[in-house]
C-alpha cells in the first residue's frame, strides 16, 4: 500500500484501437484504496456561460491542471496522475502522500480565480477507499491516443459518485484570500480565435454518455464508440481541430485575459512581450520548421475525447452524421443503457499548457457557446 504511488506511472501503455480496449477488462487496473479523488468545479457554470464567461470558465478548468501538474513537477517524485478535463472543470487521482500538498495549491488557486476571474471554485477529496464501500469500482487503463498523446480511460460509477459527495460536502474555507500564496500557472496559454470545423459543412458537437452501471460500461461505451467511428470515422477524421484552420488572436484583450488567469495582476511588461511573440507567432508558425511542427503537433495533441467514467467528446461532423448519431443514442436510451446529453455549435476552443514547443504541449478542446457545459445541461434534465 505504501509504495504503490508509482500505480499509475507504472501502467502499461495500450496501442490497440480504443474499441479493443473498452472490451477487455482485464487491461484495467483497480485505483488503489489509499488513493484519493480530488475534484475543482466552477459553481453556476451554466449561468457563467449565459452570461458570457465561457472562455474564463474552460480557462479556469485548464489552470486548475496545470497549476497541479507545476506542483507535482516541484515535488520532483517522479509521481504521474491521471486526471480528467470536463470543460468547466477537473478530477485527479492521487495517493495519500500528496493529497495535502495539492489540496493547498486548488485552494490557493480556488482564491485566485475568485479574485481574478469572478468565478468561484468548488474544491475538494474524497477517499478511494470509501468510493469502494459503496460497491463502486474505479478501474483505469493508460491508452494512447497518439504517438505524443497518452489519456488515463477509467470505467467505473466511482469518480462521479466522489465528484457527487465533494461538491455536497464542499465548505468554502474562511481563510483570507489575501494570505493565499501565488500559484505557478507558468506554461498556461489561451492564443487561438475559435476554431471552426476542418470543413465548411460540418459542425462541432459536444457528447456526454454516462452508463451507469458499472459492470455494463466497457461493453456499452464499446458499443458507442464503434458506431462514432461508423459515423464519423476514425479518431483523426473527426478530430475538431485542424492544422489549416488554427488562428492567433493578435489583439491585446485576448493577451490581458491570459494575463488575469495567469498572474492576477496588471503588468505592463507581460503584456507587451507576449503581444509582441504573438505577432512574431504568425510568422513563426508560417515561416520556421520548429513553428510549423508545432503547429502540426496541436492536433494530435488535442484533448478532444474522455472517459472518466462518462463518455465526453468533441467532434467535427455534417449534420447528417449528427442526426445519425442522435437516433442510434436515442435507442441506446430507451433501452435504458444510457443517459446522454448533446450540444451542436460552430467552433471550437482551446485552451493549452505548453511546456515546450517540440512535444510537451496539450490543447483542452470544449465547443463553443458552452460546449460540454451546455451538453451537461441537458443531460441533467434527464436525470432528474
Amino acid at each position: 500500500m505504501k509504495n504503490n504511488h508509482l500505480f499509475y506511472k507504472n501502467l502499461t501503455k495500450h496501442t490497440i484501437p480504443l474499441v479493443e480496449l473498452l472490451g477487455e477488462e482485464y487491461l484495467f487496473k483497480k485505483v488503489p484504496e489509499n488513493w484519493h479523488v480530488v475534484v475543482l468545479d466552477v459553481e453556476k457554470s451554466t449561468q457563467a456561460v449565459k452570461n458570457g464567461f465561457h472562455h474564463e470558465v474552460n480557462l479556469t478548468a485548464t489552470g486548475g491542471i496545470i497549476a497541479v501538474l507545476n506542483k507535482l513537477k516541484s515535488m520532483n517524485q517522479g509521481l504521474k496522475i491521471p486526471y480528467f478535463f470536463g470543460g468547466d472543470g477537473a478530477t485527479f487521482l492521487l495517493p495519500d502522500f500528496a493529497l495535502n500538498e495539492i489540496l493547498n495549491v486548488l485552494e490557493n488557486y480556488r482564491h485566485h480565480v475568485k479574485k481574478n476571474m469572478q468565478l468561484n471554485l468548488k474544491v475538494g477529496s474524497f477517499p478511494v477507499k470509501e468510493v469502494y464501500k459503496q460497491n463502486r469500482t474505479i478501474q483505469i487503463a493508460k491508452f494512447c491516443m497518439s504517438t505524443h498523446l497518452t489519456v488515463p480511460i477509467a470505467l467505473g460509477t466511482g469518480l462521479k459518485y466522489a465528484e457527487s459527495r465533494i461538491k455536497f460536502l464542499f465548505v468554502e474555507e474562511t481563510q483570507d484570500a489575501e494570505q493565499a500564496i501565488a500559484v505557478n500557472l507558468e506554461g498556461m496559454e489561451c492564443r487561438w480565435e475559435e476554431v471552426e470545423p476542418p470543413f465548411a459543412e460540418e459542425k462541432i458537437v459536444c457528447l456526454l454518455v454516462d452508463c451507469p452501471v458499472d459492470t455494463l460500461q466497457g461493453k456499452v461505451y464499446q458499443e458507442v464508440i464503434s458506431k462514432i467511428n461508423h459515423i464519423f470515422g476514425t479518431y483523426e477524421e473527426r478530430q475538431p481541430i485542424s492544422t489549416v484552420k488554427l488562428k492567433l488572436n493578435l489583439t491585446l484583450k485576448k493577451i490581458k485575459k491570459e494575463l488575469d488567469a495567469r498572474l492576477g495582476k496588471y503588468s505592463f511588461a507581460f503584456l507587451i512581450k507576449n503581444w509582441l511573440l504573438t505577432i512574431f507567432g504568425k510568422y513563426y508558425f508560417a515561416f520556421f520548421e520548429e513553428g510549423k511542427a508545432y503547429l502540426q503537433k496541436i492536433s494530435e495533441l488535442s484533448y478532444s475525447l474522455m472517459i472518466d467514467g462518462t463518455l465526453n467528446s468533441v467532434i467535427s461532423g455534417t449534420q447528417k452524421e449528427i442526426d445519425d448519431l442522435v437516433v442510434f443514442l436515442d435507442e441506446l436510451e430507451a433501452q435504458n443503457k444510457i443517459i446522454y446529453g448533446i450540444h451542436t455549435t460552430h467552433s471550437s476552443i482551446m485552451s493549452c499548457y505548453v511546456e515546450d514547443r517540440k512535444t510537451k504541449h496539450i490543447h483542452f478542446v470544449d465547443g463553443t457557446e458552452g460546449g460540454y457545459t451546455t451538453a451537461a445541461k441537458m443531460f441533467k434534465e434527464k436525470r432528474k
